[in-house]
């Protein structure tokens, strides 16, 4: 797990400039304390932070260059099945060095090129620069775990793993205006776009291959659809799954540091640990965030689970002030607005975890794999849902919170938008009501996406939903988590995105995802012999924050949210019809309903006061 920057001037002898190359690289120190290193041959530059994770030693340093001097290479993350490929490499010439995954990857390369992807098991970005046929090749993992951005500007491609690096480099920061549309609508922007007008992501399961010349190639080297089409027949789901996830758990225990998990104490994470426990593995801490606010706490679950198990239990709780000082350091680390208001507790805990594991397991991407989350209930019986749009003039039901979002949400007509929008906690007609804002954004990666999934799964709304997520609100966690974690210099994993398990899942029948009342079904059962009942039956809790409580009566947010309300983002031609002053008087007045409205605002608030405003500074002084 590593930082990773490059640059690579165009059509030009121009030489890279050391001093930006260690500049981009150094503004990635967090994700890497351990070593840290530069290539640079002419117009190519590459940087490279390191957190030693396999083959600690001084042989795994990068950037990692080939023997025969034709190749060099920076990489960020693990290539958990490395060791199966040594017998190959040997019988082909190739001698093994280290121990570490980064010449496995680099042998893999020279070898069979990019035809090698298919056979990773892991989560990885890197680049490869070939100095024979110069051309640079940057590469992401299936779904996106390892961040990768880039940016041509000025005839120069720039790339790095977090976007702070780009601008370090002198690439412009300059917000963009269907990236904020997007943030309003849908929470992130999806797809290749980011919130900045001249960066953009390298898709999950692609890479890019980018000539000297000027040529640019793209490759779209795993496509889940065509992975879950081709999937041979699960003859016995639960023996399948299980299997499956307990070597998957097994892979990602694959490090020669101590590892951790993140423990909520629901379904997920908890069979995290119940699997490690039922491979006997030892020494295990746990990390859980704790609440005092009783309706969101699972603290007591995870003691007693961490007990049961004889692995340690730590956790933390945050408020006030050290609240205030995470909530600005996440934004930092994230780059963009925070959307899931989960990032301060969540950097807060691996900060706690920090001395103890470098490595840390989470049990993300379960709720999109097997229909984890409430909101896709609706979808079962889309037809009933133009009638529940008609209880909006029963004062019963729109009071109840749940009830009122499920009757904005039934207010939706069509298809398409129930899913484009079903991961949003405000809808367009709300947005079009409250802030004055009627265009909704457009996306053609969201389009191409629903399309996908309209026709893998026609007339199937959950599953087509399932799919949507897995390519648009997944890949949002995902950069959460690994921005997070790499916060505080710790490596995550997510063992349920093994892609064994996420193409298999796709290809089951519904009802080893939907029955219950909770999804899951296929986990909770394969589960029903390792956790207890409180575990299984719990409701679902996750992460949940009452930021409501957190901005309107904490005294360290009270300057804050006066600022907020003065803010000169209101006179900006995107807001300027948002009455923001009325929307926190509601919410200070005891409306729930304004959360979902004030909370997003008051982080953009934060984002451009603390971060934009920032890197505009340095690139002014540049």
């Amino acid at each position: 797990m590593c930082g990773i920057n490059g640059i690579l001037h165009l059509q030009s002898q121009r030489k890279v400039e050391e001093r930006v190359l260690t500049q981009m690289r150094d503004a990635l120190e967090h994700r890497g304390p351990d070593d840290k290193g530069i290539f640079i041959d002419q117009n190519i530059g590459l940087g490279h932070r390191r957190l030693s994770i396999l083959d600690v030693s001084s042989a795994g340093h990068q950037p990692f260059l080939s023997e025969d001097g034709r190749y060099a290479m920076v990489f960020n993350g693990e290539i958990y099945n490395f060791k199966d490929f040594y017998g190959e490499l040997k019988s082909h010439g190739f001698a093994i060095r280290t121990h570490s995954d980064t010449e496995v990857l680099m042998k893999l390369f020279q070898w069979q090129g990019l035809k090698m992807l298919n056979r990773l098991n892991g989560m990885f970005a890197f680049a490869i620069w070939d100095k024979l046929e110069k051309k640079l090749t940057v590469v992401r993992d299936r779904m996106g775990v390892k961040p990768l951005y880039y940016a041509f500007y000025k005839e120069t491609f720039y790339f790095a793993s977090e976007q702070k690096a780009l601008f370090k480099a002198g690439v412009p920061l300059q917000i963009a205006h269907n990236g904020l549309e997007e943030y309003i609508f849908n929470r992130f922007v999806a797809g290749e776009n980011t919130m900045f007008e001249l960066v953009q992501k390298v898709l999950p399961g692609h890479a890019m291959t980018i000539h000297e010349s000027g040529k640019i190639v793209t490759e779209k080297w795993w496509d889940l659809k065509s992975e879950i089409q081709n999937h041979a027949d699960i003859r016995k789901p639960l023996d399948w799954f299980r299997e499956t996830f307990d070597s998957s758990i097994q892979l990602r225990m694959v490090s020669d540091v101590p590892v951790g998990v993140l423990l909520s104490a629901g379904l997920d994470s908890s069979s995290v640990l119940a699997s490690l426990h039922h491979q006997k593995f030892k020494d295990i801490q746990a990390y859980t965030i704790g609440f005092k606010e009783e309706e969101h706490n699972e603290s007591h679950l995870a003691k007693k689970l961490t007990e049961q198990y004889d692995y340690k239990f730590n956790t933390l709780q945050l408020e006030g002030s050290a609240l205030y000082d995470r909530l600005l350091k996440a934004t930092y680390f994230q780059d963009e607005p925070l959307m899931h208001l989960s990032e301060p507790h969540l950097l807060a805990i691996s900060q706690l975890a920090k001395p103890a594991v470098k490595v840390l397991l989470s049990g993300e991407g379960a709720d999109e794999l097997m229909g984890g989350y409430v909101r896709y209930k609706p979808l079962e019986y889309p037809s009933l849902l133009h009638s529940v749009g008609a209880l909006s003039s029963i004062e019963a039901f729109s009071k109840k919170p749940r009830f009122e979002k499920l009757i904005r949400y039934a207010q939706i007509k069509n298809n398409r938008d129930l899913i484009m929008f079903n991961g949003c906690n405000i809808f367009p007609k709300d947005i079009a009501n409250t802030f004055g804002i009627s265009q909704v954004p457009k996306n053609t990666y969201r389009e191409k996406i629903y399309e996908e999934a309209r026709s893998l799964y026609p007339k199937n709304l959950r599953r087509q939903v399932l799919y949507f997520d897995q390519h648009t609100y997944l890949c949002s966690l995902l950069d959460r988590n690994d921005r997070c974690t790499m916060g505080a210099s710790i490596e995550c994993r997510e063992p349920f995105l093994d892609q064994r398990l996420i193409a298999g899942l796709g290809s089951l029948e519904d009802k080893w995802l939907f029955t219950g009342k909770k999804g899951k079904f296929i986990l909770k059962s394969s589960m029903q012999d390792r956790l207890p009942d409180e575990i299984l039956k719990f409701r679902k809790v996750g992460l949940s924050t009452p930021w409501g409580d957190y901005i309107t009566k904490s005294p360290e947010f009270r300057e804050e949210l006066e600022a907020f309300s003065r803010s000169d983002m209101f006179k900006m031609p995107y807001f300027e019809h948002i009455d923001i002053k009325k929307l926190i008087g509601k919410l200070q007045q005891g409306d729930t309903r304004m959360v979902s409205y004030v909370i997003p605002l008051f982080m953009m608030h934060i984002w451009m006061k603390y971060y934009v405003e920032k890197f505009s500074t340095v690139l002014e002084t540049r």
